[in-house]
């Protein structure tokens, strides 16, 4: 069956864009989202090997998708920290569109994992914490969740964190590729691509939230899993989501709203207004010459160099330039 947008009065998300929507049959909101120009942009930007490019890049996703649930004016942080080759990674979203990305890693053993060809996303990060911060801006609490990171994929620290944090079932599917084009004369161009769809199970009756126990990890030996049967909506909502492609999730020609169709056009899915997503630091002259104001004389003889005091954004590269 075909999906024309045109024909149901639908604006198609396109990309740069997380699309929220719900399958009411199934008593799931969720919201999807494919990357195109922004993810290049702030990769392009910073040139980090391929792998770590790939990890940063699920990251971004994994935080846009989490980032655009905000109700309010305020930021989204996504950090680990870790013992990996890749040591941290940082993701800040702050409403209702701006998003930017860093990442900070050991290059010697980023090149000898990828000389092992075991350069995975779970290698990168190898053993650490991820933290999950809320801020709603001055005068109110900061919320901040932790998540070991013990070896699992950033698609299974979002369901640890929901299913142990907020007690929410969750679904989630992340995806990055690489498109080459050719140029004639010139070889080809590469240009990152990305997507990700997260579920949620929501039903109005408290008691249908009852989940299988999670592994007990390194509880006594003997430890029994409490067992227990899932929700049969859920149950559903789940396999269909895990039918998606990491094709699906990083084709340009592929809509989010050619996704969901496929997945969920037999429940029917209702979709909400997209939330664009744009490439934007928050970096300025004024802000730097505040954090400069509080380092000490020493301090700052220390940073200069000829007579100048040189700080440059990790986020967004841009240099600014104070006398000593």
């Amino acid at each position: 069956m075909a999906l024309n947008l045109e024909e149901l009065g639908i604006a198609p998300a396109g990309l740069d864009a997380v699309r929220p929507f719900a399958v009411e049959g199934l008593d799931v909101r969720g919201r999807s989202v494919a990357f195109g120009p922004v993810l290049q942009s702030i990769l392009e930007r910073h040139d980090y090997p391929e792998p770590v490019s790939r990890l940063l890049a699920e990251a971004i996703v994994l935080a846009s998708l989490l980032g655009t649930s905000l109700k309010f004016d305020g930021r989204f942080t996504l950090q680990t920290q870790t013992q990996g080759p890749v040591s941290m990674l940082v993701v800040d979203f702050a409403s209702p569109d701006a998003i930017r990305a860093c990442a900070t890693f050991d290059t010697g053993r980023v090149e000898a994992l990828v000389k092992a060809g075991k350069a995975t996303p779970e290698a990168l990060l190898g053993h650490g914490h991820l933290a999950m911060t809320i801020d709603q801006g001055q005068h109110m609490q900061r919320y901040q969740g932790l998540v070991e990171l013990d070896g699992i994929s950033l698609e299974e620290v979002a369901r640890r964190y929901f299913d142990r944090s907020e007690q929410i079932p969750t679904e989630v599917r992340l995806g990055v590729g690489e498109l080459y084009t050719r140029n004639e004369g010139e070889g080809h161009s590469k240009t990152w691509t990305a997507g990700g769809i997260l579920i949620q199970f929501l039903p109005e009756a408290p008691e249908r939230l009852r989940q299988a126990d999670i592994d007990p990890g390194d509880a006594p030996e003997g430890t029994q899993l409490h067992e227990m049967e899932e929700d049969d909506a859920w149950v559903e909502a789940k396999a269909l989501v895990d039918t998606v492609q990491d094709v699906e999730l990083t084709d340009p020609e592929v809509s989010v709203e050619m996704l969901l169709f496929r997945l969920f056009h037999e429940r029917g899915v209702r979709l909400f207004d997209p939330q664009p997503l744009s490439d934007k630091c928050r970096c300025s002259r004024e802000k730097i010459e505040g954090v400069l104001s509080g380092f000490s004389v020493e301090e700052k003889d220390e940073m200069t160099v000829d007579g100048r005091i040189v700080v440059t954004c990790e986020f967004c590269n841009a240099k600014y330039e104070f006398d000593g």
